[in-house]
Formats: structure tokens, C-alpha cells, sequence
């Protein structure tokens, strides 16, 4: 009888092979599944973005939405650091004022969307308004999305530009949601972040990319972070200029001077209640935090009413104080 040599060496070769090509392949996947720009049908019937009716009917019938259209919104451009023309809404206040805030959009969304807070900052705060669409997002260019990362630094030349256009003494406030959120707090600790930035409200935020989507990876798919998880950051890096692990809030927010209030939904399944709390806890600034019982993904404005108003307002009034109100 003949004996049957089995090359051990040439198999576990061909299998190392084998799972190279599987995680090269699965890296370029989830890139186009979750970062290139176009429809996600993956998140359409995902439980963990379900909303009460009450939110869904805010949403969709809301009296904003007729306020937005009815606007007579000014059309800003800004060309990006990397080329990209990217576009966005200003709305002056009904009376005179140095004012503003910047309103920042979640994933998928667009700047319009944003009205449902700009609708009180315009009528009842009288701030002058602002609502980018985010590169890949909108009327913006961009066939990736940044997450927050590439978006802080167009969040930057945005109020650069229009602290030019309104003047040097106003006062800024940032306010996002979701992906918004990370933006405003992933600008928060750089050091060329303007000195008009007096406050900054994030709702739903995430600690950093790399920590949304392992959590996200994990729940939606059942798969472990590494290596699958790095592969996509590396062709992320190499596609859209940025790795999962530098987009980091948390590192942000270590070293802002930037008083933040935080915003969360304590029945947040997608993006977990406790990276709002764990980046309350590491945030260098003057802070607060605001959770909203029963409150899934981004619905805290819709289910809390009043009190959401409320505790915003009074953030704020504590840091953007007008100068003529001051002086008086």
C-alpha cells in the first residue's frame, strides 16, 4: 500500500492565502456598505433605528417643515482643504444679532433636515442659523462619508467664513446630531478652532468611528472588530484619507476649552447611552449632560419636549452672552 504524504506546509500556506483574500474582499465590502456615498438598505429595516409615533409623526408632519420651505434661505459655498465644493443654508435672525449657530447634520441626512432645530434657534433663541450639508451628503460634493472626521475641519473654514461675513465680536454655537454630534466634537480640541466658539450641544454622539462600528459590527452582524474591522479602516484610509482610529471624539474632547453639553437617548440602542456618558466623564471643559428616558437614536428632541428646550437654552445663555446685553 502506498502512503499518502500530506504537505501540511503548502495547506496552511494556501489557507493563510485563502483568509487574506476573504478579509481583503470583506474590507472593500463594509467600505462600500457603510463609508461610500449612496443608499444603505442594510439600516432600512434595522430595529435598532425604530422610533415612537410620536417622533415619527414630528419627523415627517412637523410645522418645521413648512417653516424650513417657507425660508428664504441664503445658498453658501466653501471650497474644502482636499477640492471639494460643499454647500450650506444661512438665515439671519428677525432682528439684528451676533448670534449664530451651526447646525450639523447625522449620517444620510442633509442640512435641511436640521430645521427641526433651527426652527426654535430662529423664532424663539433669535439666533442667526446656519445648516451645512456635509461632504457626501446633499448639495456637497464627496463620494465618501467622513464620519465627522474630514467633516470638523470643513466645520472650521464654516465659521471662519462666516465670521468674516458677520463680523469678528460673534458668538458661536455648535449643535449636532449623531454624526453631527461627532463632528462638532471631534472640532472641539483643535487648536485652530475659532475663539467665536462659545458653546457646543451634542445629541447622540459616538466616542470615535472605530468604537461605533465595532459595537455595530458586533450587533448587526455578529463579528468580531479585528481584523475585519482594521482591513476596512485601511482602504478607508487609502480611499477617503482617514483611518477609523483617528476619528476620535474622546481625544477631543480630553483637550477642549469648549463648555459642551451632552445629549443622549437612555434607550439608545445604536449608538450605545455610554460613550455620551464616558465622553462627559474624559471632557476637559465646563460640561453637562441631559438623558431622555425611552429615547432611542436621535428622538430626545422629539420626546422630551419642553425639557429638551429648556436645558438647551439654559446652556447656553450661560455662554453665548451678546455683548450689548452685557454691557447693560
Amino acid at each position: 500500500m502506498s502512503t499518502i504524504r500530506i504537505n501540511w506546509k503548502k495547506i496552511l500556506i494556501l489557507m493563510a492565502i485563502g483568509f487574506l483574500v476573504i478579509q481583503i474582499a470583506g474590507s472593500f465590502f463594509f467600505y462600500d456598505l457603510a463609508i461610500k456615498r449612496g443608499p444603505k438598505e442594510f439600516l432600512e429595516k434595522n430595529a435598532d433605528l425604530e422610533v415612537a409615533d410620536k417622533t415619527l409623526d414630528l419627523y415627517l408632519k412637523g410645522d418645521w417643515r413648512q417653516w424650513v420651505a417657507d425660508q428664504k434661505f441664503e445658498r453658501l459655498s466653501l471650497t474644502s482643504r482636499d477640492g471639494l465644493q460643499l454647500s450650506g443654508y444661512y438665515l439671519p435672525a428677525a432682528k439684528p444679532t451676533k448670534k449664530l449657530v451651526i447646525l450639523t447634520h447625522g449620517y444620510l441626512g442633509n442640512a435641511r433636515q436640521m430645521g427641526l432645530f433651527g426652527q426654535y434657534y430662529h423664532n424663539e433663541l433669535g439666533y442667526n442659523i446656519f445648516m451645512p450639508d456635509a461632504r457626501g451628503h446633499g448639495n456637497s460634493e464627496g463620494d465618501y462619508y467622513g464620519f465627522g472626521w474630514p467633516d470638523r475641519l470643513d466645520l472650521i473654514d464654516w465659521t471662519d467664513q462666516l465670521v468674516k461675513k458677520l463680523g469678528p465680536d460673534t458668538e458661536v454655537a455648535y449643535h449636532g446630531l449623531s454624526m453631527g454630534a461627532a463632528t462638532v466634537l471631534m472640532a472641539s480640541g483643535e487648536e485652530e478652532l475659532p475663539r467665536q466658539v462659545k458653546a457646543i450641544i451634542a445629541d447622540s454622539p459616538y466616542e470615535s468611528v472605530y468604537s461605533l462600528f465595532t459595537y455595530q459590527m458586533n450587533r448587526m452582524f455578529h463579528l468580531p472588530a479585528f481584523p475585519l474591522l482594521d482591513g476596512t479602516s485601511l482602504v478607508t484610509k487609502f480611499k477617503a484619507g482617514y483611518s477609523f482610529r483617528e476619528a476620535n471624539a474622546l481625544k477631543e474632547v480630553e483637550r477642549t476649552r469648549i463648555p459642551i453639553l451632552y445629549i443622549h437617548g437612555k434607550s439608545d440602542t445604536f449608538v450605545p447611552t455610554e460613550m455620551a456618558e464616558d465622553l462627559y466623564r474624559h471632557t476637559a471643559s465646563e460640561k453637562d449632560i441631559f438623558l431622555v428616558a425611552n429615547a432611542n437614536h436621535g428622538e430626545s428632541f422629539a420626546l422630551s419636549g419642553d425639557a429638551y428646550k429648556q436645558k438647551m437654552s439654559q446652556f447656553l445663555n450661560r455662554y453665548v452672552i451678546e455683548k450689548d446685553r452685557v454691557s447693560k
